[in-house]
């Protein structure tokens, strides 16, 4: 009996230095650079968790144990349960934060011309630290899309990088690698303070949209857009309610705005689309339950994705990077980061 204890501890006591190394090495493999610290400690509860679980079967099977069951049959569910941890935490740390999707949608409207389609790119949420293999690629897959029109929707520096000068050089010079023939635009996002936006933005050929309209210069029919900066929700609306009387019935309207929260304001007054990030679409989601965590105001209603409120189309990003607080695994699962194509087309007659 207690060397069929010892030995699952020392399953345990492995797996637990072995999820160590893997949040470890992020940095040195320049993959992320979060604290390991902080989501090690979770997978250490996790992995006692499932020690003392396996403990309870393991002494109900002893009071009845049957001659012609070993113990070794009892450790499997505990090692197959281990194995199967230690590969989600890899794939989650390793391969699914690179595995860049690109999300296509086309909305026809009658305030374009038949005939007329305008390609929308939108980005949101890079989260930057230090750069990695995935910056480079996002770059290029934008410049094979061929939009016309690029909208970013804040947060492009983590939290605990906000004053690494180096860092913010580092992605100055990428944001300017992105063009489109009608403008590149950007709002300010949850993280980033006005400090930021002005090194990252200013002299850029890059329009930050801070609390404003303005009319999209491209040839084809009236496009709007208007860019609400993420500062504190209750000024943001009341920003958003004193700009809305500015609305065009005649124009297509875009609202570029952080978060999905001001989504349904923008719909009582007749906006076209809605463009948003912050969820990440939760990051980490879980099979047949979605997001965990979204951090809006309105819980998983606007997770991820398109939705359809009134005459208003939301799209809300996964984004591109992840969370940057100093426990918030540096990992996606089920959460592919995510470039949006959107093609605006006229519909016929």
């Amino acid at each position: 009996m207690r060397r069929d204890i010892w030995k699952a501890f020392g399953i345990t006591v492995f797996c637990i230095i072995l999820d160590y190394t893997t949040l470890a090495v992020l940095p040195r493999l320049g993959l992320s650079y979060g604290d390991p610290l902080a989501p090690w400690l979770i997978f250490v509860f996790v992995r006692l968790f499932l020690f003392m679980a396996w403990g309870g079967l393991y002494g109900a099977w002893l009071k009845r144990r049957r001659p012609d069951v070993g113990s070794r049959r009892m450790a499997a569910p505990l090692i197959i349960v281990d194995a199967l941890l230690t590969i989600v935490i890899f794939y989650g740390f390793y391969i699914e934060p690179f595995w860049l999707t690109v999300s296509r949608v086309q909305i026809e409207t009658p305030d374009l011309k038949p005939g007329e389609t305008l390609r929308i790119v939108h980005l949101s949420d890079l989260h930057t630290e230090h750069l990695t293999r995935r910056e480079p690629e996002i770059v290029a897959r934008v410049a094979d899309l061929s939009p016309d029109v690029i909208f970013w929707t804040g947060d492009y520096l983590n939290l605990s990088f906000l004053e690494h000068d180096g860092v913010m050089t580092d992605t100055r010079q990428l944001l300017e690698q992105l063009s489109a023939p009608y403008g590149v635009y950007a709002v300010q996002g949850s993280v980033d303070g006005p400090l930021q936006m002005q090194a990252l933005f200013s002299g850029s050929s890059i329009r930050v949209l801070d609390d404003e309209w303005i009319d999209l210069p491209w040839p084809g029919s009236p496009v709007r857009i208007l860019g609400i900066a993420n500062r504190d929700f209750p000024l943001d609306r009341q920003e958003f309610t004193q700009l809305a009387p500015d609305i065009s019935e005649s124009a297509y309207s875009i609202l570029l705005y952080h978060s999905p929260d001001l989504a349904p304001e923008a719909a009582e007054i007749g906006m076209d689309l809605v463009l948003a990030g912050h969820t990440h679409g939760g990051q980490i989601r879980l099979p047949f339950y979605g997001a965990v965590v979204t951090f809006s105001r309105y819980g998983k209603r606007f997770e991820m994705g398109q939705y359809q409120i009134q005459d208003t189309t939301l799209y809300v990003s996964r984004g591109l990077g992840m969370e940057g607080w100093w426990f918030a695994p540096r990992a996606r699962f089920l959460c592919p980061p995510e470039i949006v194509v959107i093609d605006l087309v006229g519909a016929q007659p």
